[in-house]
């Protein structure tokens, strides 16, 4: 279809999401126009001529939007809904004090922490997990949860360098940093 032969008002059968469906054009919204769903009654955007296939035969009667008003005094309500414009600002994210979970399950760098603290020497990633599962200090079902803690451990030491828990003393191997 052309850009001249489309009219405002008009009932047109548009591609939208892959599906033909009856729209009618409401108004001219950018080089596009804004239209109206005749089957579900929301305003969408079209953005080109070229989704539009030609007038609509029969097009349906539209379909009223639904009301996404709260009741009020009016309608039955003991009293008006109060409207907001401001989102609830989020909970800051928080890390539970070392040794101390609070009901959170433990991660696998706190649990390599814990297991480094407690040997004399230094521990390969892997003799580091099974001590930690075998303590019951974590629990993974992955299948490389070594390879999991070795990344978590490199990724501690490069961004809190002398601040890290952790200090690798050889290839594969690392102790607590006290």
């Amino acid at each position: 279809m052309k850009k001249s032969e489309v009219k405002i008002g008009g009932v047109y059968t548009a591609k939208v999401t892959d599906k033909l469906v009856s729209v009618r054009i409401d108004a001219v919204k950018g080089t596009g126009w804004s239209a109206t769903n005749m089957a579900t009654g929301k305003t969408i955007h079209i953005k080109s001529a070229q989704r539009l296939r030609g007038e609509a035969k029969g097009a349906a009667k539209p379909v009223a939007p639904k009301a996404t008003q709260s009741p009020t005094a009016a309608t039955g309500a003991k009293r008006p809904a109060k409207a907001t414009t401001k989102a609830k600002p989020k909970k800051a994210a928080t890390r539970a004090k070392q040794g101390e979970t609070g009901g959170k399950k433990p991660s696998g760098l706190d649990a390599a922490a814990r297991v480094l603290a407690e040997s004399k020497e230094p521990m390969g990633v892997k003799e580091i997990v099974e001590a930690a599962f075998t303590k019951g200090y974590w629990k993974s079902d992955g299948k490389t949860p070594h390879a999991t803690v070795y990344s978590a451990i490199i990724r501690e030491i490069a961004a809190k360098g002398k601040e890290s828990r952790f200090k690798k003393v050889d290839r594969g191997r690392f102790a607590a940093n006290k």
